[in-house]
């Protein structure tokens, strides 16, 4: 192509920039101009109009509502015809969860649940200014359920989608990563661990020594069979680890058919995570880089001639949800705070142990 081609094309784009943001200021503009109207007329009606019968009040209130939804609405679309971003990063952090369960109340505050992730992510998909998903990963793993739901939200995500693992991307972690079309990592970071685990504690030794006596009242041969006061036979053992077995049958092929492996590759693994140059020979992963490497492949995969920018989007939480976050932490650090005293009082006249 001649040079000035290339120069036409330049110009072109120039007065695409031109018309956006010409576009851009005069919706800024016009929502500034209604929001000023709407105060102006409900300040006039509440405060020197005021009203005097039922149907005048019930008539402020209404147009005070619709003020309102307007309002929102007009933010709405300023903000989509605002967006400067064209890829929406999720991330995945922690064990994964229905219900958002942690080994600690402080953990609840960063980590998201299935159901929130999956919200996350369906909402990035109905943005308009959307073109790719990027999902981060550092997760061990947790429920199969929640993660195939997440790994479900992916994959009908209509745009690019890309998986990154920092720290360890393992279990259901890896198992919401094979939906992705790509999967990168870090050298360091642990990758795989495709295996399912089940566990029955068995406690009726314990209740024998408590004299606690268990009858059973039960409808269906196994309908007892994981309960842990009750001794566990071999037909029992054999029917839970048939369970087990046909959950990691479904890992297996999930993984087979999202990273286009042979199943017998994927069972080779054997549960095992790897580091990042391991799972890329063994095709888990497709490259290894950094968060700018990532953003450089889906500037490339865009076809985009500028970086892609990219927009963390996160769960979408009501004031009760973030109060009871918050109310959790701080009786959580109160409490840490207070054995943190204790402990380190170096006196005679605290003495913490059993004897």
């Amino acid at each position: 192509m001649p040079s000035g081609g290339f120069t036409s094309l330049r110009i072109d784009l120039i007065d695409m920039n031109i018309r956006n943001e010409t576009l851009r200021g005069g919706l800024g503009l016009l929502a500034a101009v209604l929001a000023a109207a709407v105060g102006v007329t409900v300040g006039w009606i509440v405060f020197l109009e005021i009203p005097t019968t039922g149907p005048e009040l019930v008539g402020v209130l209404l147009t005070i509502g619709l003020a309102g939804v307007a309002g929102r609405f007009g933010a709405a679309v300023v903000a989509n015809a605002l967006a400067d971003y064209d890829v929406a990063e999720v991330a995945v952090e922690g064990p994964i969860t229905r219900d958002g369960g942690r080994p600690s109340p402080i953990a609840a505050s960063t980590g998201a649940t299935a159901d929130e992730i999956v919200e996350t992510i369906d909402r990035a998909d109905d943005d308009p200014s959307v073109d790719a998903l990027l999902v981060t990963l550092n997760t061990p793993g947790g429920e199969v359920l929640p993660s195939d739901d997440i790994r479900r939200a992916v994959d009908r995500f209509d745009g690019v989608t890309i998986a990154h693992a920092s720290d360890v991307c393992a279990s259901g972690g890896y198992w919401i990563a094979a939906g992705c079309e790509e999967v990168w990592a870090h050298e360091a970071s642990l990758v795989g661990s495709i295996g399912v685990r089940g566990s029955r504690p068995n406690a009726s030794e314990l209740a024998d020594k408590l004299g606690i006596r268990y009858e059973e009242f039960a409808a269906g041969r196994f309908k007892e069979a994981g309960n842990p006061l009750s001794e566990i036979d071999d037909a029992d053992r054999e029917y839970l680890q048939g369970i087990v077995d046909d959950l990691y049958a479904q890992f297996v092929a999930t993984v087979s058919e999202g990273r286009d492996l042979d199943p017998k590759d994927v069972r080779e693994t054997e549960a095992r995570v790897f580091l990042g140059p391991d799972a890329v020979d063994r095709g888990l992963v497709d490259d290894l880089g950094t968060s700018e490497d990532v953003e450089s492949r889906l500037t490339e995969r865009l076809g985009r001639e500028q970086p892609v920018e990219i927009r963390e989007f996160e769960p979408q939480r009501g004031l009760t949800d973030r109060l009871g976050v918050g109310v959790r932490a701080v009786a959580y650090a109160f409490g840490s705070g207070i054995a943190g005293v204790l402990a380190a009082d170096d006196t005679a006249e605290v003495d913490l142990r059993t004897r």
